[in-house]
């Protein structure tokens, strides 16, 4: 695996969990697609700032049976690990203090839809999430006028999302908890 890395080959049958696993803790956003490994560039300032506020606001009014944190692994299968820009879990799985989740105790998952990751956030991740059971997703889209949030509900029979919503000035849902959020409170100040 090391030396697959140092090579820029991947290993014999393509890479897995377990080979995310052995890579050093060095900051970098890797995910795995059907042992493929992507490797993300960093996060930009928006980027950073939309997730951070929301996942504050997000938590304030957090029932206790869910948790909400950010940038932390989900693992959907050996091949497949994929890390959401916000997520809330169930309080079970967010007790057990995990550096990754299993797809089915995450409740919601949050896309930051980024320039360089556009294609995957808008349709590569919502396809494998409602695939993998996570009941709902959110997409956030940076605009010109704005940030444009997009809500989503499974269809667990068909295992694809359906909007909800398309959310510019408060997110008003129930799912998966009540919020009612105004939109300007998660965009940065200089967007």
């Amino acid at each position: 695996m090391t030396a697959a890395l140092q090579s820029d080959q991947p290993p014999e049958g393509g890479w897995t969990t377990d080979d995310l696993d052995a890579l050093p803790e060095d900051g970098r956003r890797r995910e795995l697609l059907d042992g493929v490994l992507l490797v993300s560039p960093s996060p930009t300032r928006v980027h950073q700032t939309i997730a951070g506020r929301l996942m504050v606001a997000l938590e304030e009014d957090c029932p206790d049976e869910y948790d909400v944190t950010q940038g932390v692994e989900v693992r959907i299968n050996r091949t497949r690990s994929f890390i959401p820009d916000v997520l809330v879990t169930t309080s079970v799985a967010a007790r057990r203090q995990p550096s990754r989740y299993e797809a089915h105790e995450v409740v919601l998952a949050v896309e930051i839809v980024s320039p360089s990751t556009r294609s995957i956030d808008r349709v590569l991740k919502p396809a494998l999430y409602a695939q993998a059971g996570i009941p709902y997703f959110w997409r956030i889209e940076v605009e010109d006028d704005g940030l444009v949030v997009h809500t989503h509900r499974i269809d667990p029979v068909d295992e694809v999302y359906t909007e909800t919503g398309r959310w510019t000035k408060v997110v008003d849902t129930g799912e998966p908890f009540p919020v009612n959020l105004p939109v300007g409170r998660i965009t940065p100040r200089h967007l």
